[in-house]
């Protein structure tokens, strides 16, 4: 059953995607954790797709498929966004959660942009955890436009619900990279 509405709200979010006009991938590399992004839209105005899964060596992982709605203003780009997460930490039952939020990316040069997000998931919209937080920020260097380098900050954390055990998924430093089309 789970599978199914997983498999349709892709497919509903995919549809509304439909403006979208590229496609990313690349994966982010911490100390103790490995994510692996691929997104559809992420670089233009409109609606966008993105999907994730994020694998902790010690407490878990959790993937997630967001849709988020990308507003350039100027030459910076904002993005709220909510994400579907199902969550699988180590110490805790597997269970889900449904966050909101934001991202902003700011241009410095042509090459070089400065970029953060944030989403937070209460009580009420999780299962087997009492909340979900998720911040990164950093730096992206873009020497052709196919290629983006990443370098900067995660920090993924669920909090135990009814006594179980925090499980911080990432809290450190990442160097990454994408491939856009």
């Amino acid at each position: 059953m789970k599978a199914v509405a997983t498999t349709a709200g892709a497919l509903a979010l995919l549809a509304l995607a439909g403006s979208a006009q590229a496609i990313d991938g690349g994966v982010d590399v911490g100390r103790d954790y490995t994510n692996l992004h691929l997104g559809l839209g992420t670089d233009s105005p409109g609606f966008a797709l993105s999907g994730d899964w994020l694998r902790s060596d010690h407490d878990g992982n959790v993937e997630s498929l967001g849709l988020g709605y990308n507003v350039a203003i100027g030459d910076v780009f904002l993005s709220p966004g909510a994400k579907v997460m199902s969550t699988n930490p180590t110490d805790s039952k597997d269970g889900y959660a449904v966050a909101v939020g934001a991202g902003v990316k700011v241009p410095v040069t042509h090459m070089f942009n400065v970029f953060g997000e944030y989403y937070y998931s209460p009580d009420a919209f999780s299962s087997h955890i009492d909340n979900y937080q998720e911040a990164s920020g950093g730096v992206s260097f873009q020497p052709i436009s196919l290629v983006d380098v990443r370098v900067g900050y995660k920090y993924m954390t669920m909090n135990g619900k009814d006594g179980r055990k925090d499980n911080v998924i990432a809290d450190g430093p990442y160097v990454g990279a994408s491939v856009h089309f």
